[in-house]
């Protein structure tokens, strides 16, 4: 049912999951005591890089698009959180509105749509699907295959409220990441949203959070005894950059020299032999778009027009005006020869499952995310017990591993969104 991993890891990693498992009572306790500070995300997805020496995450969604590649066998897990994140938000819990992507030709995202809706259904709740689409002007029933099918229906506001046809729900659920701006039909409302609008991305940065997640991973560092470089990638911002007129490359330029210098450092340190790589990708925004890995300076000097017009835009079509240069984690596992990578999932603060994204035409020390991409789905078992003079690689152990690191990726997702939103000003009524 889960995937073993193929390769020998050696080194710090080891050491980690070994603190991780030897300390588990205390991070329980540590965990719970930072969520009774801060409001839990309704849900989360975390993108990890394992590199034998290291166990980071690279990437934290808020709008995870993906619960279609979940293992079936463990969507009771996936219930039995979402009753407790729904309740949390309404207590009565009456009725969600679920409002995706304005994609409607896309199966596999719609997929993801249609599962997520199957687990609000299965966990008591009355649910619709209302859609942003202007295309969306009434009752659209898409065909998914495979017996699957979703019902798309136009969001109507009335006064405060919003909802579809003859159905007034208690809270407003988001799987639209909101890269183009926040809705103004949903600015203002009396019911709750979750995510807040506040989290959308064009208000979030990676950059931010990231900065935010170095706190958190230095506090967790310090409570199991390990260097946080372990759990943490280094990054830099540039914060004014276009790639169409060539502005700002001397700022990626000089980044991506100081990065590469400083992981240099480490991988002394440590004794790691592989050359270090960054990865600049947009500040904002998720699908995999606008990324590239870098190994030397020389690579963002004077980037083609393919580069640039790839680098360019993101999602929605909307322009990369700030980029985020990221440590580059290579990754060391694989199924059936191909490069993989573990995303983790996250229901209010329960891990909940995730899966492996495996991609047959990159390499290890390349963006996965990509046209080609495949999910192998993976379980969290509850993490054994081993002998500890046994090699830590019982898939137990290094699934709580990572569900351990994603949850501090979610922890500093709350303190980023309650940041933002702190920050934004009062959301005002449409006319």
């Amino acid at each position: 049912m889960v995937p073993r991993l193929t390769t020998a890891l050696t080194g710090p990693l080891q050491d980690i999951e070994r603190r991780i498992l030897e300390r588990m009572p205390e991070i329980e306790r540590w965990l719970r005591t930072r969520w009774q500070e801060r409001e839990v995300p309704f849900y989360a997805s975390v993108d990890l890089r394992n590199a034998g020496f290291k166990l980071a995450p690279i990437d934290t969604n808020l709008f995870p698009g993906g619960f279609n590649n979940l293992n079936p066998a463990f969507l009771p897990l996936c219930v039995q959180a979402i009753q407790a994140a729904v309740e949390r938000v309404c207590p009565d819990a009456r009725g969600v509105l679920l409002v995706p992507e304005n994609h409607t030709r896309n199966t596999f995202y719609l997929r993801n749509v249609a599962t997520l809706e199957g687990i609000l259904r299965q966990a008591g709740m009355r649910v619709r699907v209302g859609s942003l689409n202007p295309e969306v002007t009434q009752v659209t029933k898409l065909d998914l295959g495979d017996g699957l099918g979703l019902t798309l229906e136009p969001i109507e506001r009335h006064g405060h409220r919003v909802g579809v046809a003859d159905f007034d729900p208690c809270v407003v659920l988001l799987n639209n990441d909101l890269s183009a701006g926040p809705p103004p039909i949903l600015s203002g409302i009396d019911q709750p949203i979750v995510p807040p609008l506040s989290a959308g991305w064009y208000n979030r940065k990676k950059s931010h959070h990231f900065a935010v997640y170095a706190g958190v991973a230095e506090q967790f560092a310090a409570l199991v005894g390990i260097d946080p470089w372990f759990i943490d990638p280094y990054f830099g911002v540039c914060g004014k950059i276009n790639f169409q007129e060539r502005a700002g490359e001397e700022c990626l330029a000089a980044n991506v020299d100081d990065l590469l210098r400083r992981i240099k450092v480490k991988y002394d340190e440590y004794g790691i032999t592989d050359p270090p790589f960054v990865i600049v990708k947009a500040d904002a925004g998720t699908y995999g778009m606008g990324i590239m890995t870098v190994r030397s300076v020389d690579d963002v000097r004077d980037l083609n027009r393919k580069q640039r017009n790839k680098m360019a835009v993101v999602k929605e079509g909307l322009e990369v005006t700030s980029v985020i240069i990221q440590e580059g984690v290579p990754t060391f596992e694989s199924i059936d020869d191909a490069i993989a990578e573990p995303v983790v999932y996250m229901i209010d603060r329960f891990v909940v499952g995730g899966f492996y994204r495996v991609h047959t035409a990159r390499g290890k020390d390349e963006n996965l995310n990509a046209p080609g991409a495949q999910f192998v789905p993976l379980a969290f078992e509850s993490p054994c017990i081993p002998d500890l003079r046994e090699p830590a690689g019982c898939a137990p152990n290094r699934f709580y591993a990572y569900g351990v690191v994603a949850r501090l990726a979610q922890l500093a997702a709350a303190i980023e969104v309650e940041e933002l939103t702190s920050a934004m000003a009062p959301e005002s009524v449409p006319a």
